[in-house]
């Protein structure tokens, strides 16, 4: 038996409670391993039975996550005292293996030495992770203000570029984008079926993507003011429609009036510790703080980093978030650089978030396995760029078949819990990478990888113009404005319509948001992405030549099918429509 693939520990996503009755237990194997087994109980029921040793209950457990290394075996457990003590019984090869925290060995010698038990205390409702229902339902839209719209009113001052003109475009280039603008356009997001709009920062700054923020209490002149963020967010919600600010707490810009303070005051100014200053020259003129002088976002010395463990600093943007969240009435905040704020200023703010309003969604910028922030306390989910690394990777590597992609996917799976996973904000692209197009060797491609993104578990998100295909490689270029003149000439149409199907096909079945698939593989066809979710089959011609497929339940979005027969590049996705309108029924 191959014991060294075998690992468990009663925390994070090996363990946990599903909600307030069931604890789920998840346990990673080889693939020798042919039979797995919980053995649970009560950690006191010996003593409740006046019985000298303590034993558990044997219950069978089921295949889940198939990695690329590994196997995970799962079981849900109601314990009647929400209490748990178990360990597990691992068979291959006709040896049993007991699995313990302390040990792994052969089930017979298991009395050698003392045994100790994995454990989950107690279900304590408060502690059960239970992110926002709405979040798992929604489909965002991330918009970057300044190249998304004009709005009624705009006068162009001299200082922003025409639309439209992005040739040799500069880093610094403004083209006077606005809020009235997002919101004259919110009709268009909603007759397409997105039901979130993520904003990237708005608040005064000398940048056009305002991660270096200014003054986080005024809205940049250049976007508009209280009033227009107050229509939007009333707009938005008329429409049914969510609303989501970027908070950037990592950093501030050079112009903050607590870092204007330190540097005109230094020691002597009562800001002074709401940074990180490591020497007595700081402010001396350098765009690279690579000497160490002081913390700063990526060595960047316009973007001095803020000390979040500071109680003064974590009460100032506590505050801050309280007045966005009463006064605008937003639904979430992402938390651009969400791994670099301290932990303890995130449960603070959560705390006084959720208390004004139970259902507001707090969302990390984080590039990799987040466990840490997402244990119910911190974040409610994080942006799943691991997912996005996983369709990349198969549709730009040739020699990756089916099987390989669904490991990948399940590795995303089984980073998190199940209700974590339901709420995952995937996407394809953002303003921080090349636009997914360029990724893409066709439309048809892109239209592939969307209905990935639109049939897996979480919460998808389209970069503003992906629904028409837009190009861009890296910045500038993937923030050019969107072109609306010939948007609403219908140049667009046949992509968009076909974009907005998917995401109204996700709207109408619920299975597909579900944490849950089941992949079909064709030894012949090893490109041939096709998996079930519930009454939902996803089918995606991945390979170079045609595959001739079956009829199965009623076609409700198809690309490049005809005749059964799919084409490479193409999509398709059936649903037994007849057990959908008898659960309607029922």
């Amino acid at each position: 038996m191959n014991v060294s693939a075998i690992r468990h520990r009663s925390t994070g996503s090996d363990c946990y409670a599903l909600d307030e009755n069931t604890v789920v237990l998840n346990l990673h194997t080889g693939f020798d391993v042919e039979r797995a087994y919980a053995v649970s109980e009560d950690p006191f029921i010996h003593e409740l039975r006046r019985q000298r040793e303590w034993k558990g209950e044997q219950r069978e457990m089921t295949r889940g996550y198939e990695l690329e290394h590994t196997q995970v075996w799962t079981v849900s457990l109601t314990p009647a005292y929400k209490r748990l003590q178990y360990y597990f019984i691992v068979e291959a090869g006709g040896e049993q293996y007991g699995v313990f925290e302390n040990k792994l060995c052969p089930l017979a010698e298991r009395n050698r030495i003392s045994t100790e038990y994995f454990k989950f205390p107690w279900i304590n409702p408060s502690d059960v992770i239970a992110p926002p229902k709405w979040v798992r339902d929604t489909v965002w839209y991330q918009i970057f203000p300044d190249r998304f719209c004009r709005g009624e009113g705009f006068a162009n001052s001299g200082k922003f570029r025409e639309w439209g003109d992005f040739s040799n475009p500069g880093f610094n280039d403004l083209y006077g984008g606005n809020l009235r603008g997002i919101t004259s356009r919110l009709p268009y997001l909603k007759e397409m079926g997105i039901s979130g709009v993520y904003l990237t920062p708005i608040f005064l700054s000398n940048s056009n993507h305002k991660y270096n923020t200014f003054d986080y209490y005024t809205i940049d002149p250049d976007f508009g003011s209280e009033a227009d963020l107050t229509e939007l967010v009333q707009t938005a919600h008329s429409l049914g429609i969510r609303v989501m600010l970027d908070a950037v707490f990592n950093h501030c810009g050079s112009e903050f009036f607590a870092w204007k303070d330190v540097c005109a005051n230094s020691k002597d100014s009562p800001y002074y510790d709401w940074f990180f200053v490591n020497s007595e020259d700081f402010a001396r003129e350098d765009y690279s703080t690579a000497d160490g002088r002081f913390y700063s976002f990526s060595f960047w010395a316009g973007m001095p980093k803020l000390n979040t463990n500071h109680p003064a600093v974590q009460q100032y943007f506590t505050d801050l978030c309280l007045h966005w969240a009463r006064d605008y009435g937003i639904d979430g905040i992402r938390f651009d650089v969400g791994d670099e704020i301290s932990h303890s200023f995130l449960r603070r703010l959560r705390t006084a978030l959720k208390n004004e309003n139970p259902d507001f969604f707090l969302l990390g910028e984080i590039w990799f396995d987040s466990i840490t922030w997402l244990g119910g306390d911190e974040y409610d989910s994080v942006m799943d760029y691991p997912f996005t690394g996983a369709l990349n990777d198969f549709w730009r590597d040739k020699s990756m078949d089916s099987r390989a992609l669904m490991r990948r996917l399940n590795f995303c799976r089984s980073l998190y819990p199940k209700q974590i996973n339901e709420v995952m904000f995937n996407f394809l692209d953002t303003h921080d990478t090349p636009r997914v197009r360029e990724t893409c060797e066709s439309d048809d491609v892109l239209l592939q990888k969307l209905a990935l993104l639109l049939t897996f578990a979480g919460s998808p998100c389209l970069y503003y113009g992906t629904e028409i295909a837009m190009r861009g490689a890296h910045t500038p270029y993937n923030r050019s404005t969107m072109p609306w003149a010939e948007i609403d000439s219908g140049k667009y149409d046949a992509f968009r319509t076909k974009v907005s199907a998917l995401i109204q096909l996700r709207n109408r079945f619920a299975d597909v948001k579900a944490d849950d698939f089941r992949f079909v593989f064709d030894k012949a066809r090893p490109r041939l992405v096709r998996f079930t979710k519930g009454i939902v089959t996803v089918t995606l011609n991945a390979g170079d030549a045609a595959a001739a497929l079956p009829p199965e339940g009623e076609t409700v979005f198809s690309n490049l099918f005809e005749g059964n027969l799919l084409q490479p590049g193409g999509v398709v996705i059936t649903a037994d429509t007849a057990k959908a309108q008898e659960r309607r029924n029922a």
